[in-house]
């Protein structure tokens, strides 16, 4: 086997601790676990975009290429996630 074979947990073979990077938000009352939440946050501030509904745009674009967002709740995930982003 080669040297590069991943991060992972040697004692359950599954990710890392270290390389979690889930970071809960509230949506809908429940407590949801959004993965790379501090990088998707960051990326869209970088872009510096106009108002509220373009960044809550993105913001989802971008949780919905690491996370599952269920069609049907995307509002709630947006209004979660754009709090998440407001620092709330």
């Amino acid at each position: 086997m080669g040297g590069d074979e991943g991060d992972y947990c040697q004692v359950c073979g599954g990710i890392s601790p270290a390389k979690v990077t889930t970071k809960r938000i509230l949506v809908g009352g429940a407590e949801i676990g959004i993965n790379k939440l501090d990088e998707i946050i960051e990326t869209v501030r970088a872009m510096n975009l106009p108002d509220d509904a373009a960044i809550t745009e993105e913001l989802l674009r971008l949780a919905k290429k690491f996370n599952y967002v269920p069609t049907k709740r995307s509002a709630e995930y947006g209004e979660a996630l754009l709090k998440a982003y407001r620092g709330g």
